[in-house]
């Protein structure tokens, strides 16, 4: 099953009314994350009332759709509604291959000039709403939407430059493995995952995740001295999903 596809500000309001119902993680006021994604937060998991901003970064060090993804797993496995809007190329079938429940999960592929007033919207009756940054926000507006967010115990997740979030995700490095001389084929990427924010979140912090992965959650060995295999680094896992 698809994600609900919500067109019109009618399909909009339908959609919220049954999200505000009680759902299992609703009395909860951290939302889950991957345990190996929860160093990066200084909660440890996607607490309500936050803004959790994913860079999109530069295209040569891509990977900002996978990580969303694997950002809302759990939270969504474990009974909250997500919304995913702005964001036409959004697959669900990579969604559904990590997890996200698509019964709870709306799309808003494209909100046009009233994209405030959905993403507001959402944030009233959606535990963590997803949205592509548009390049004309306000300074004013996105305080707004961060405020309406706090005050409703919604999750917002800004994908794209977004000033003041409590914490700023980015893809920074990617390495692809698959290829080898001449020949081959691309099959996943090592990339460093860095966290930057304010508060508790102050100190930057790095790790290094597998974008798309095979469908495992395992840690990425470390080389040790003399050219063995050694202990693996804390906080690296595979993340399934999506480039």
């Amino acid at each position: 099953m698809a994600g609900r596809m919500v067109v019109g500000s009618a399909a909009l309001a339908d959609l919220v009314r049954p999200a505000s119902a009680p759902d299992p993680a609703g009395g909860h006021r951290v939302l889950p994350v991957a345990p190996e994604l929860t160093g990066l937060l200084p909660n440890r998991g996607l607490r309500r009332g936050s803004t959790i901003a994913v860079s999109a970064g530069q295209p040569r060090c891509s990977g900002g759709t996978s990580l969303v993804l694997a950002l809302l797993a759990e939270a969504s496995r474990a009974g909250s509604w997500c919304a995913v809007v702005g964001v036409p190329t959004f697959g669900a079938g990579a969604a559904a291959e990590i997890g996200i429940a698509l019964d709870r999960l709306a799309l808003v592929p494209d909100p046009g000039p009233e994209w405030p007033t959905v993403v507001a919207a959402l944030i009233d009756g959606v535990d963590v709403v997803v949205t592509a940054v548009p390049q004309t926000v306000s300074a004013s507006v996105a305080n707004r939407l961060a405020a309406r967010a706090r005050q409703r115990g919604s999750v917002l997740v800004p994908y794209g430059r977004w000033d003041g979030a409590d914490v700023t995700l980015q893809v920074v490095r990617g390495v692809w493995e698959g290829l080898g001389s001449g020949r081959g084929r691309l099959r996943r990427r090592e990339v460093t995952v860095s966290a930057r924010g304010r508060g508790a979140a102050a100190r930057p912090k790095e790790i290094k995740v597998w974008l798309p992965g095979d469908g495992l959650t395992r840690v990425i060995p470390r080389p040790a001295t003399g050219g063995g295999v050694g202990r693996p680094r804390r906080g690296a896992l595979t993340v399934v999903g999506s480039a």
